[in-house]
């Protein structure tokens, strides 16, 4: 490839130029012959030459020698050299090019530098290439586009200038009311497809298709409606299974990945399916990956500010100080997300994140909420015994009853978010708002306002609503 300068292998199943090519094994016999050597171990490509990165004839090659004399060296490249078979080899002058800076809020230091993939795996894993080029040449498959942060990272793509891929349901959003037009009038300026995602033929003819640009970039924001064990098992594991099995069969380069921060702490059905995803997807090899595991969101702190302003108390568990968390409002974590799309420090990397401030408990919040309104703080504290009840019960009756398996399950989510904070752990298990990275500049104290003043359009639950509380 030109853009790479010259290129040759010795004959084991990769790209040779035909030129000169009994001079490149002459000299290739005779170099081999000297030390140093200044051959490449293609063992090593993906951390040595960030560039090409992995080839699939990796686990057939002895040596890849690589030079150019024609692009501009790039600042602050460290060639090191590396060990291939027992022996030192020094790799040859290697020059790369300089990566432009990516969209708002982009920081990208000069230089891509790769530091994920083994080339031994084959496949797509550590090749950079498409880093390289500019946003409109990327071409970029949201699957869950319609979910309450896809719809902001499909936005937020097509703003920084993407070659954004919508895939949808045909019957979309809380309830499936939104129809086909809905969706594609609310995603103007990205390419709107529609298909199952639980289907792996369906998202292979459709968000993959063949007869259309290669999909460079997959993100997922898949995620279980409710949290039911089914459900969970359906969409967390299968649905983005499907979506990285099909991106890796249409030659797909990277995976940027939505979990969540409480699979750390992995006691309920929905983060045993999303930590077995991720397992898997940093396993495949052929792909690099972004896993973003984000704090709270905005919205899944909404559900008790109308009800205040309205003059009810405000409900927590306990004494309001049994878990924290650093909450991120959806246009941060969408902006967070798009970084992962090209940003080299963010590949091959599982990435807590959470918003500005400090870590907040739900006595803060009540508080924040009380000083916004000029009431009264009225705090109605409830046992977490309460919720073990709770738990206990429906359990026994799912043991009678299978289809309230889901009841029980969901009574085990209310309990997590009371006790279990939203923060990263520290390697003692305990958690730390310290290590807990943050992200952006909205505030929840911006949103209580917003919310206080101009209601809670556009931050329904659906499904995710706690006892009917602004589902609709």
């Amino acid at each position: 490839d030109s853009r790479f300068g010259r290129l040759e292998t010795k004959t084991c199943g990769c790209v040779a130029r035909p030129r000169d090519r009994e001079a490149a094994r002459q000299r290739d016999s005779e170099t081999a012959r000297q030390r140093p050597l200044t051959f490449l171990h293609m063992s090593n490509m993906s951390r040595t030459n960030p560039v090409l990165g992995a080839h699939p004839g990796a686990a057939r090659c002895a040596f890849r020698p690589f030079w150019s004399n024609s692009l501009t060296m790039a600042p602050r490249v460290s060639l090191q050299p590396v060990s291939s078979g027992g022996r030192l080899c020094t790799p040859s002058i290697l020059r790369v090019p300089v990566c432009p800076s990516r969209g708002p809020r982009a920081n990208l230091g000069g230089v891509c530098a790769s530091s994920g993939g083994d080339a031994a795996s084959g496949g797509n894993a550590g090749n950079a290439e498409y880093r390289s080029r500019a946003p409109a040449d990327i071409r970029v498959l949201v699957v869950g586009a319609t979910g309450y942060i896809g719809k902001y990272v499909v936005r937020e793509l097509v703003t920084r200038g993407y070659d954004v891929v919508a895939m949808a349901r045909e019957k979309s959003g809380i309830g499936g009311k939104a129809s086909k037009e809905d969706t594609v009038k609310e995603f103007a300026g990205a390419e709107v497809v529609f298909g199952d995602v639980t289907d792996v033929e369906s998202l292979k003819e459709v968000g993959f298709a063949a007869d259309k640009k290669p999909v460079d970039v997959v993100v997922s924001c898949l995620a279980s409606r409710t949290g039911g064990i089914k459900d969970s098992n359906l969409i967390d594991y299968q649905a983005t299974a499907n979506a990285m099995n099909a991106g890796r069969e249409r030659g797909a380069q990277h995976f940027v990945l939505l979990s969540a921060i409480c699979v750390q702490k992995p006691l309920l059905e929905f983060q045993r399916a999303k930590l077995r995803f991720e397992k898997e997807l940093m396993g495949a090899g052929d792909i690099t990956y972004s896993i973003v595991r984000p704090t709270a969101f905005f919205k899944s702190l909404a559900a008790q500010v109308e009800i205040v302003k309205d003059g009810a108390p405000y409900v927590m568990f306990g004494d309001g100080t049994l878990a924290a968390c650093k909450p991120i409002s959806e246009r941060d974590l969408a902006s967070f997300i798009a970084d992962c799309v090209v940003m080299e420090d963010k590949k091959n990397k599982v990435l807590p994140i959470g918003g500005p401030g400090e870590a907040l408990t739900a006595l803060d919040q009540g508080q924040m909420l009380f000083d916004l309104t000029g009431r009264k703080p009225w705090f109605f504290p409830v046992p977490v015994a309460v919720m073990d009840g709770a738990i206990g019960l429906f359990d026994w009756l799912a043991s009678i009853f299978p289809s309230l398996e889901d009841s029980a399950e969901f009574a085990k989510i209310g309990k997590y978010y009371a006790v279990e904070s939203m923060l990263q752990m520290d390697a003692n298990g305990r958690y730390s708002a310290e290590l807990t990275p943050s992200y952006g500049e909205d505030t929840l104290e911006d949103f209580f306002k917003d919310v206080l003043e101009n209601g809670l359009a556009g931050q329904e639950l659906g499904d995710q609503a706690v006892f009917g509380i602004n589902k609709e």
